[in-house]
């Protein structure tokens, strides 16, 4: 079965440091990866590294971090409701 993760960035986060975080999960086809001038979480966003994984906001206290939080959120979380 083939599925879809949706990871959205904020463009002020992605240029505070989750580019790398962004390109990064380019790779991958099984994630459908998109920019918003805003996610409307501007709190967390704000202090954090942040992407939005299917509506749910997943913040860290760096890039490699937030990626493998991604990682872990994705494996452990939405591939167990699937």
């Amino acid at each position: 079965m083939k599925i879809t993760i949706n990871i959205g960035f904020c463009v002020k986060n992605l240029a505070k440091g989750s580019e790398i975080v962004k390109q990064e999960l380019l790779r991958d086809p099984d994630f459908n990866v998109s920019e918003y001038g805003c996610t409307s979480y501007c709190g967390i966003c704000r202090n954090y590294y942040v992407a939005i994984v299917n509506g749910k906001p997943i913040k860290a206290d760096s890039p490699n971090e937030l990626l493998d939080n991604i990682h872990t959120y994705v494996e452990d979380v939405l591939l167990e409701e699937m």
